[in-house]
């Protein structure tokens, strides 16, 4: 599985949209890459992260739109999630990690993707 998540400087971006690039985590051979984001463009992220191979995202806010997106793509979301990316990953994989399923409505928070 490819799990796609927003970050900067190591750690999970607060919010998906506005993070300068994803980490692309491989579970079946437990390799990380990162890509650059295309940017903040409506509904554009899904699709892009489809094409990459994501079917997880793992962030930390994301709006309901947004979710919604990524289901249309069959891309499963899990929100709520800060910390760094080794942590986060390790998290996954011993099942430890769950949705808070918060949604957010604000932008307030953009440009803020770092810890």
């Amino acid at each position: 599985m490819l799990i796609a998540i927003p970050s900067e400087n190591n750690m999970v971006c607060p919010h998906f949209g506005h993070c300068a690039e994803f980490a692309l985590y491989d579970t079946n051979t437990k390799s990380l890459k990162s890509v650059p984001s295309p940017g903040h463009i409506p509904g554009a992220l899904p699709v892009f992260l489809k094409q990459q191979g994501a079917e997880l995202v793992i962030a930390g806010g994301m709006g309901g739109s947004a979710q919604d997106l990524f289901a249309s793509q069959g891309i499963q979301v899990i929100v709520g999630v800060s910390g760094s990316l080794k942590d986060v990953i390790s998290l996954y994989e011993k099942g430890e990690l769950t949705s808070s399923g918060a949604v957010c409505s604000e932008h307030a928070h953009a440009g803020d993707c770092h810890s």
